[in-house]
């Protein structure tokens, strides 16, 4: 009995010891790792930072092509809704202006 209570706590001090170790190595090779990647994440940023010049260029030619093909199809769309537009109430709103005249 008193062979197990003398060898018992050398064990789990020994124990304790090597997963302190491990412990020790893994963080070393943690951080490591966490610089390889860091570095890789600064390398992807300058890269994407070359690229924000053209994608700036890209946008801005986007909106001016948006601009102008809302103008087209405004004033298409107000070609035919004046197509469509009937003679009737043409002739009426010509009445108005005329009656707005006169009546000044």
């Amino acid at each position: 009995m008193s062979f197990l209570l003398d060898f018992l706590p050398i064990i789990i001090y020994v124990l304790l010891i090597i997963i302190l170790l491990i412990g020790i190595v893994l963080a070393i090779k943690f951080l490591i790792t966490l610089d390889k990647v860091e570095k890789v994440v600064d390398n992807v940023n300058d890269k994407v930072r070359a690229l924000d010049g053209l994608f700036h260029i890209i946008d801005t030619t986007t909106d001016r092509v948006v601009l102008v093909t809302d103008k087209v199809i405004e004033g298409i769309t107000s070609l035919i809704a004046n197509l469509f537009v009937s003679k009737k109430s043409k002739k009426e709103k010509k009445e108005e202006t005329k009656e707005i005249k006169n009546g000044k």
